[in-house]
């Protein structure tokens, strides 16, 4: 398909996908091409989080509010919760031993990130461990967000390489193998009854995807064709399951001018997304009135919903505030003063556009031990109590 000379047909259909979110779409075996997108699909009247007033009862006869119509993303990072379960680590509450996912159910988290590498991976985050990890998310009513590194192991604005048996493709085969790809993994998620909510089309993408044929800035056309087949595998994949929501992921949330300049030129392109993801680290991307000034002006000129979908703070000292001293102390409580101030900023966000933070770090405590949740006897840390002026109480006692 030419899809440089069909794009504005193209365009008009995808838009449509996105904005009636139930509409189906037969499974295509091309990549469609790029069309032209527009502002964000609809937008969220309000600050903050809101529920549906409904009731229901719990196994115990306890009348409650239930967390899943919250309309905000208290998330966690958990890729990792599956393996260090399999693998025997016993994490607790008040020094009870308990599954890491109930700890945050009981603390009102509704949103799990998960990512997912191209086999063969070299982290244990290939596809089945994914659907596994999403099938027990799901058991507890989490919402998931999926996040495609498009890569056999990490991927980040410092290194997205291409997976080992996409090297040396040429251009058309890459956006081919592309939208294969994604198509067949979300249709195996869609088989499995795991289909997410929210899809990140690469990880931290700022810098391009896919290097070297997706690296920004000398490769923009390429790396647009790439992005949109991501998309396009969604909507083969997803058969007759509802659109999830599109993300595009960035790192820099705490700069005006680098947001700027990435999705000024991307929206050139057309390519249909819902959300924007920002990565926000105080060691990396500013400082909280950086990232306030940053949110508002994508929520004013872009439309979209957005989400600090990355942020993280360490408990211990770290390397990053040796010369000079960090926000909030390097301390369990400093920690949870960061989540909390960051989540603070979002939900300012001009227009109810801010619609969530999501904690990372290898919180269950992987390769960042010092930013789990997490001490090193396995107790959870006083963070975990951060979301409950938002979520408490669930349960009702006045019979209303």
């Amino acid at each position: 398909m030419n899809h440089r000379t069909s794009a504005a047909c193209i365009g008009v259909m995808l838009i449509g996908a996105a904005v009636v979110a139930a509409q189906t779409a037969a499974p295509a075996t091309q990549p469609a091409g790029r069309g032209r997108g527009g502002r964000g699909f609809g937008a969220f009247a309000g600050r903050g989080p809101t529920t549906n007033p409904s009731m229901v009862r719990d196994d115990a006869g306890v009348w409650y509010t239930p967390m899943k119509h919250v309309d905000y993303a208290f998330g966690y990072d958990g890729a990792s919760i599956l393996q260090l379960e399999q693998q025997g680590r016993v994490f607790k509450e008040n020094a009870q031993p308990k599954p890491i996912l109930q700890i945050l159910k009981d603390h009102g988290y509704n949103y799990l990130r998960l990512r997912i590498c191209k086999e063969p991976a070299r982290l244990p985050q290939d596809t089945a461990y994914t659907i596994a990890a999403a099938k027990e998310a799901r058991k507890l009513g989490f919402k998931l967000v999926l996040d495609f590194h498009y890569s056999n192991s990490w991927a980040d604005p410092t290194n997205e390489p291409t997976p080992t048996d996409w090297q040396g493709l040429n251009h058309a085969d890459l956006v081919k193998a592309v939208f294969e790809y994604t198509r067949d993994t979300i249709a195996a998620m869609a088989r499995e009854n795991v289909l997410p909510d929210i899809i990140q089309v690469g990880n931290e993408i700022g810098n391009g995807m896919l290097w070297p044929s997706g690296k920004l800035p000398d490769h923009w056309d390429d790396f647009a064709d790439l992005v949109y087949a991501g998309v396009n595998g969604i909507d083969a994949g997803r058969g007759n399951s509802a659109r999830p929501k599109i993300m595009i992921h960035v790192d820099h949330g705490g700069d005006v001018v680098k947001t700027k300049a990435f999705f000024d030129k991307l929206n050139t392109y057309g390519i249909p997304y819902d959300m924007i993801g920002f990565s926000f680290y105080p060691w990396s991307h500013g400082t909280l009135l950086d990232l306030r000034a940053n949110l508002a002006f994508t929520a004013d000129t872009y439309g979209k919903d957005i989400f600090v979908v990355e942020t993280g703070y360490y408990h211990d000292p770290s390397r990053y505030f040796r010369s000079m001293p960090g926000p909030f102390p390097e301390t369990p409580a400093g920690q949870a003063q960061w989540l909390a101030a960051v989540n603070d900023v979002v939900m300012q966000t001009p227009g109810g556009h801010g619609k969530g933070v999501f904690w990372w770090g290898e919180p269950t405590g992987g390769g960042a031990v010092g930013r789990s949740y997490f001490d090193a006897d396995g107790n959870v840390e006083p963070i975990i109590d951060v979301f409950n002026q938002f979520t408490r109480p669930a349960h009702r006692t006045d019979g209303q």
